[in-house]
């Protein structure tokens, strides 16, 4: 098989774009379920609309559906930025992929602390505290929700 011009082979290319793709749907949905099963299961829109609130601040929930929509969308390319950071680093750290499931449960935890730590404080989501049972479980969540679907998606198409 030949190469592209940036080193992979179609097969390779192919296998990344797989990769990235199962592993970002199923965080995406995994997590988003999670979050309006747990904080908002009688008003799901108020989950999408808080998402887009780090764009849009509080007018995010005077904006209805739209806002709930670019909240979504905005979900899906956070859940496929952090399926493409695991899957790019495991082509040099390859314990990745032969530790997935560790290094997925882990990672998970990283996302969580990147979220809650660098993302959020710079966003424009409205300030809040969270209740630390509620912190805690979300948390964990990442572990299993997040972190470990994208790290055995990249180990099942890193082959």
């Amino acid at each position: 098989m030949a190469n592209t011009p940036s080193g992979e082979s179609p097969r390779q290319k192919s296998s990344a774009i797989q990769a990235i793709l199962w592993g970002g749907l199923i965080v995406g949905v995994l997590d988003l379920t999670y979050a309006i099963v747990v904080y908002s299961p009688r008003d799901p829109i108020l989950i999408p609309q808080t998402i887009a609130s780090g764009v849009l601040g509080l007018k995010s929930y005077r904006e209805g559906i739209p806002s709930a929509v670019l909240g979504v969308v905005l979900h899906f390319v956070i859940a496929f930025g952090a399926a493409t950071v695991y899957y790019v680093a495991s082509r040099k750290l390859t314990f990745l992929t032969r530790r997935a499931v560790t290094f997925g449960l882990l990672y998970g935890a990283a996302v969580y602390l990147f979220m809650h730590l660098v993302v959020l404080p710079l966003s424009a989501a409205p300030k809040s505290l969270m209740p630390l049972t509620y912190a805690t479980c979300e948390f964990v969540e990442h572990w299993f929700f997040v972190g470990l679907p994208i790290a055995l998606s990249v180990r099942r198409y890193s082959r």
